[in-house]
């Protein structure tokens, strides 16, 4: 089964620890590939990013995508049991920071959901809930609120369940949850 999920919520709402658990049942021990879309700047992303690698078992393999993510989502599914993005709103950032303007990043959204939309293994993407908090006082983190926001809702659009996280609780918004 190639089931799509798209996992969303706010920060340290606990959308990445579900998205993995869900990952797992997906897979077992098979070809477990996480998509990273990070670029560690500092020491502190750092620590971020090792916590999160030990989170994984050794068992996932780690492709590093920060601005060609739907390329890495068509090749890494050709070969995996389970495919996990972690997660959209970096990438857009990162697009941003390469000054991609807004029809750059929105075309690189529509490939995004044409490589979601044809993925052939179970695919779980995960981004930040950004339009529930206040209007940022200045245009670029407007602009980015918005494109994570178009963003969110494309990809909310091509799959087959959304689960809202806050607080450490999922709740299925769209779609079954895998117990059902």
């Amino acid at each position: 089964m190639n089931k799509k999920i798209f996992v969303l919520g706010g920060c340290r709402s606990g959308k990445s620890g579900y998205a993995l658990e869900t990952a797992q049942k997906f897979s077992g021990n098979k070809k477990k590939v996480f998509i990273a879309t990070c670029i560690p700047h500092d020491d502190e992303m750092k620590h971020r990013v090792a916590r999160h690698q030990q989170e994984r078992s050794r068992n996932w393999l780690t492709v590093e995508a920060p601005l060609h993510l739907p390329d890495a989502i068509v090749e890494a599914g050709n070969e995996a049991d389970v495919l996990l993005v972690d997660c959209l709103t970096l990438w857009i950032n990162n697009l941003m920071m390469e000054n991609y303007d807004s029809e750059q990043v929105l075309d690189q959204v529509q490939s995004l959901t044409r490589a979601v939309s044809s993925a052939i293994c179970p695919l779980i993407l995960v981004s930040n809930e950004v339009g529930t908090g206040i209007v940022p006082e200045n245009k670029l983190a407007r602009l980015y609120r918005d494109l994570v926001g178009w963003a969110n809702q494309a990809v909310a659009e091509c799959v087959d369940q959304v689960v809202w996280t806050v607080a450490g609780i999922p709740m299925t918004i769209k779609g079954m949850s895998n117990d059902e």
